[in-house]
């Protein structure tokens, strides 16, 4: 855009008064990214407020959370490997994926809660709840993937507004699915081991 602008007016002198807007499709991009940098944020609030709301707690909503940048970067890196610019329909995809993200952890870290209710030590709760809750977060991530395929590989009239969208959700549902399955029992196992500790050492006092 700066450089568009630099390029007409070092090759077009315009008179006193005259001004180059550029209008159109354009125009509207550039409102619907303003309106983004409102939704985005927004969402990414009222999606972190909802995992507290369900868990209670802070620190498994901040864990559960942790999917979100994950799923990003999957989604920026499939948009890189196929070539495509960052657009309007990408940008809805990375609002639709963050909510996709946090599914699978809210599954996996409530599960983790009930095993531990049921009194499971913090470690047998991670490996029990990771292996029972294996094949769902296994079959979201593949229904969510394939069922954007067609769009992702489609070629028909206004493919070029599907695609994006389509990408960057395939792309940061495998990415985040790798997050659940690996990274979240870790980060559960961490966190909560840290704190039962120093409770446990006081108890024994």
């Amino acid at each position: 855009m700066n450089k568009a602008e630099a390029a007409l007016k070092e090759k077009n002198k315009l008179p006193d008064g005259y001004t180059v807007e550029f209008g159109g499709q354009f125009e509207h991009l550039q409102e619907a990214r303003a309106r983004l940098f409102i939704v985005v944020p927004a969402a990414l609030l009222l999606i972190f407020i909802l995992i507290y709301m369900a868990f209670g707690s802070f620190k498994q909503a901040a864990l559960v959370y942790t999917g979100i940048p994950l799923a990003v970067t999957g989604g920026v890196f499939a948009l890189w490997i196929r070539g495509m610019p960052f657009s309007i329909t990408a940008a809805i995809g990375f609002i639709a994926l963050s909510g996709v993200a946090v599914l699978n952890g809210v599954v996996l870290v409530s599960y983790f809660n009930q095993l531990r209710e049921q009194g499971r030590t913090v470690r047998d709760a991670v490996l029990e709840g990771g292996m029972t809750r294996l094949r769902p977060v296994l079959m979201t991530a593949a229904v969510a993937s394939l069922g954007f395929l067609p769009m992702a590989i489609s070629t028909s009239l206004g493919a070029e507004v599907q695609r994006p969208l389509a990408t960057v959700v395939i792309g940061g549902v495998l990415s985040s699915t790798f997050l659940t399955l690996v990274l979240l029992p870790v980060l559960y196992h961490w966190a909560e081991s840290k704190i039962r500790k120093p409770v446990e050492a006081l108890k024994e006092e």
